[in-house]
């Protein structure tokens, strides 16, 4: 589809990161732009900074986990603008999850499956429907990780699990899609090639009571710069993709009608070949091994 001037397009996880640079993009395309998080100054600030640069922005505090706060923003942004055209579900989360799966907190599984999972669950429940029957051409792009979405990081095995979810749920989506013959698309996001700076590392600032840790963590969150610092420390080089090259991506993989958001990266391809080789094999998945031997 083409992106064009009056069009719009809802955005969660939109306060920062790669959704405030997805709005920023489709804004600068002259959409309309609806920015969704759970985190109300950030969203607010966010919401000044785009209609500062001219955008017609709606902003609204959601928890995409909760199902009828989805559904309310659907309604309300139906109600505003009359018609959706882009639907990016985005918003995520980092599971704070310690040790071995064996020893997680359920709430760590439970937290990030609401919103990771459901979240995205929700949008398509709320949206889809809605800009089918609309008959205008429109996409919806659910973001991914290569953390699952390729092959699994264990050291942050539930996140990985919710990323794996979110490729097999669009996958399932572009199949009924197209089964209805509908002029709205789907595609799944990995964002990269490199790291990110987004706030996925303090995602425990949002964390909702109802899934609060039923005990301490053993060591304490450990932010970006402190992860980058460590890493240099121990002689490691980390390589960083602007989101804003993320979003711009984005905006060509919609025109393109292209289903896997995947940019070209070395390290991803030797992943996916791997791991495919291993399950042709039906070989033990050595592409696991650096993390078996940490």
């Amino acid at each position: 589809m083409e992106l064009r001037e009056g069009q719009v397009a809802v955005v969660t996880g939109a306060a920062s990161g790669i959704g405030l640079a997805m709005a920023r993009r489709f804004a600068a395309d002259g959409l309309r732009v609806v920015l969704a998080d759970v985190e109300g100054g950030a969203l607010e600030k966010a919401a000044a900074g785009l209609r500062a640069e001219g955008a017609t922005v709606h902003a609204r505090v959601v928890d995409v986990g909760a199902r009828e706060q989805v559904l309310a923003l659907a309604d309300e942004t139906y109600e505003k603008f009359g018609a959706v055209h882009v639907l990016c579900n985005n918003a995520g989360v980092g599971s704070g999850a310690e040790g071995r799966m064996w020893e997680h907190d359920p709430n760590d599984w439970k937290w990030a499956f609401e919103v990771n999972v459901w979240g995205v669950f929700h949008g398509i429940q709320a949206f889809v429907p809605r800009m089918l029957a609309g008959g205008e051409p429109g996409h919806v792009v659910n973001t991914s990780s290569g953390d699952g979405g390729i092959a699994p990081l264990p050291t942050a095995s539930v996140y990985a699990v919710t990323k794996a979810a979110v490729v097999t749920m669009t996958e399932s989506l572009y199949a009924h899609l197209k089964a209805e013959h509908a002029r709205v698309g789907a595609s799944v996001l990995f964002p990269g090639p490199h790291m990110l700076r987004t706030g996925l590392w303090e995602s425990h600032r949002n964390r909702p009571d109802r899934y609060a840790k039923s005990r301490p963590r053993r060591t304490p969150y450990r932010s970006l710069d402190q992860w980058e610092a460590a890493m240099k420390e121990a002689g490691q080089e980390v390589r960083f993709t602007p989101v804003e090259q993320v979003a711009d991506f984005v905006a060509d993989g919609i025109r393109a009608d292209r289903f896997w958001l995947l940019p070209e990266s070395e390290h991803s391809d030797r992943q996916i070949k791997a791991r495919s080789q291993s399950m042709l094999d039906r070989s033990d998945p050595a592409y696991l091994e650096h993390f078996i031997l940490d």
